[in-house]
């Protein structure tokens, strides 16, 4: 009587035990997975990313490209100043003869090394579609952010000791900047005008932005 007692009882304890497993495998199943949040790195920091003067055209003198580099390179350390090529011919516009800015900073980001970011210089016209218009004549443009930035000193009429304050301008998008309602910010929207002789200096929030990100002001 034991042993077919036994031997009813162990089948009944499999079955179980069995039970159990799949019941707490449901119940894994269903549990909810805990959301991880992962900082993103800032895109431009003067410790872990490099930043390269790249001068555009045959246009430019080399006063203007000492010049610039030598006044962003106090604010970023880090920056070199390229050897000058040519403008990409795919970035050229035939109606109006001028460049795509979208189309050279779109070059210029598949052609930058990993952990660079280019800023392009010229004195050549550039132009994106703006204000309404499928080209418009612009002094910059870059992705915000991004690793890549344009900037031109064509629209400045001679007055280039000011072209410097263009270049940081679109470098401040690059980090991740927007447009700034503060007049005498560097990051004020140029709205169509040379807007460079107003500019003093990046306002406290966008001075706190980029100081985070490794800029020395």
């Amino acid at each position: 009587m034991k042993i077919k007692h036994l031997i009813f009882i162990l089948p009944a304890i499999g079955v179980i035990v069995l039970s159990i497993v799949l019941l707490k495998s449901k119940v894994c199943k269903k549990a909810p997975v805990a959301k991880v949040s992962i900082k993103k790195p800032s895109i431009v920091n003067s410790v872990s990313k490099s930043v390269t003067m790249l001068p555009l055209g045959n246009r430019i003198t080399n006063k203007l490209m000492r010049e610039t580099y030598s006044n962003i390179k106090v604010i970023l350390p880090n920056i070199t100043l390229a050897k000058a090529v040519q403008m990409p011919a795919l970035a050229y516009y035939p109606p109006r003869k001028r460049y795509r800015a979208d189309s050279l900073i779109h070059w210029m980001s598949r052609i930058a090394k990993p952990g660079e970011v280019l800023v392009g210089i010229t004195s050549q016209d550039i132009s994106a579609t703006a204000h309404g218009h499928e080209d418009f004549g612009i002094m910059g443009l870059g992705y915000r952010p991004g690793n890549a930035c344009i900037s031109s000193a064509y629209r400045l009429k001679g007055h280039n000791e000011n072209f410097w304050k263009v270049v940081i301008h679109e470098l401040g998008h690059t980090v991740g900047l927007i447009h700034c309602p503060i007049k005498t910010c560097f990051m004020r929207a140029a709205e169509g005008k040379n807007t460079t002789g107003e500019e003093k200096e990046f306002c406290n929030k966008c001075k706190q932005h980029l100081i985070k990100n490794g800029w020395k002001l």
